[in-house]
């Protein structure tokens, strides 16, 4: 189901951001603007600290390669 936001844009989910997001956007200060910026950052920080957990996880599990020998 298509339904216009307050843009005019369609919206094929007619969710509640998509139809009111526009509205409530017209009035953000640069304080406000800042504010979901910076949110939006530290939410991608937040992956890419969980990706690296990963990785590093990963990294350990790995079992040493090759036969150690002793040499005389």
């Amino acid at each position: 189901m298509e339904e216009k936001t307050a843009e005019g844009e369609t919206c094929e989910h007619g969710c509640f951001f998509c139809t009111m997001l526009p509205l409530i956007e017209r009035r953000w200060t640069e304080a406000t603007r800042g504010h979901f910026r910076n949110s939006h950052v530290e939410f991608l920080k937040g992956l890419r600290s969980l990706i690296d957990d990963r990785i590093a996880h990963l990294s350990k599990e790995e079992e040493p390669k090759g036969t150690r020998v002793t040499v005389e």
